[in-house]
């Protein structure tokens, strides 16, 4: 059984939709464990990734850009909204028909070696997606995996051993020969490159860029590091405290940012030339907490050029510009 490719991927039709989707996490206390407080983790994030596109998803650590991507999946069950893959609203279906979708969305974990099992060679781990779904026989079985692990610069005989015999960066090529087993037209990559080393880095996102291009692939690609998700996206959304505040064409969004919280975010990126000043924005407090978040605008609090109405009423996400969307009161 051999893995055909496929041309150059072509940016068409929308392949995912997520509307107004949410999800809140339960705070329970005392002994009979009742709900006390409910952690607004992702409240209401609505975005489109098109057919062959990488859409990057960024943000501070606790915004809710990997419960965006689980929820996608159903790893973890939303409370509200949908989720649209090629037609198909993915929330509604059950049994063997949600097995059958799992087939064409999968996941590159952030944790490769906490992803493994530590017991299984990792040509089992590789094929267990296929054994799963009945896919092809034995043989047939064996011959993808060990093309897959050439696809991602491992050699056959590295199918004989375990987890624990692996460098981190081959850890990582692992995952992504899991998530391509099943030959999948959409991959969650959960900040697949924060745990290696910058040269490492490099080599994967090539691999990841590479494997887009041979078999038309579409990626979620979540990181908190904006080089890294400038250098492989196509369109780059901003989280903040469980909320989209701006989704832009890459080149458009580093070009010319609409929303405070973006513009603060860029001004961190360091620039390779030491006679290159950039301004700093420097955010006044810390992240509020998610179980209970401010009112109005939730990045007020910390944001340089608030206005009386950023604490009253939330700003609704719109298209400020062609394909340019923010949710701020100043970006009029």
């Amino acid at each position: 059984m051999t893995m055909t490719a496929t041309s150059e991927p072509i940016v068409g039709k929308d392949l995912v939709v997520v509307k107004d989707l949410v999800k809140y996490f339960p705070v329970r206390s005392g002994l009979l464990q009742r709900v006390v407080a409910w952690v607004q983790a992702v409240d209401g994030v609505s975005f489109t990734i098109r057919e062959g596109e990488t859409l990057g998803m960024v943000g501070e650590s606790g915004c809710g850009k990997t419960t965006v991507g689980r929820a996608m999946l159903r790893l973890i069950e939303p409370t509200s909204g949908s989720v649209y893959f090629d037609g198909t609203d993915v929330l509604s279906l059950k049994g063997s028909a949600l097995k059958s979708m799992r087939r064409n969305m999968q996941i590159i974990f952030q944790d490769p070696y906490a992803s493994l099992d530590p017991r299984m060679p990792i040509g089992e781990s590789v094929m267990e997606g296929l054994n799963i779904h009945g896919i092809g026989t034995h043989r047939e079985r064996v011959e993808t995996m060990l093309e897959i692990l050439k696809k991602v610069g491992l050699e056959d005989y590295h199918a004989r051993r375990y987890p624990h015999e692996f460098s981190g960066g081959q850890r990582q090529r692992i995952g992504i020969a899991r998530a391509l087993a099943l030959r999948p037209k959409f991959i969650i990559c959960d900040e697949p490159v924060s745990a290696l080393d910058v040269s490492i880095q490099s080599q994967v996102l090539n691999i990841l860029k590479d494997l887009q291009r041979e078999f038309g692939l579409t990626y979620l690609f979540i990181a908190h590091n904006l080089s890294v998700v400038e250098h492989i996206s196509d369109r780059v959304a901003v989280m903040y405290l469980g909320k989209m505040v701006e989704l832009a064409g890459r080149e458009d969004l580093y070009r010319e940012a609409l929303h405070p919280y973006t513009k603060a975010l860029f001004s961190a990126i360091p620039v390779p030339d030491p006679t290159i000043k950039r301004d700093r924005i420097i955010l006044k407090g810390d992240v509020p907490s998610p179980l209970n978040p401010p009112k109005g605008c939730r990045f007020h609090p910390r944001c340089p050029v608030a206005i009386d109405k950023c604490s009253v009423e939330e700003p609704v996400f719109k298209e400020s510009k062609p394909d340019h969307w923010a949710a701020c009161w100043l970006v009029e």
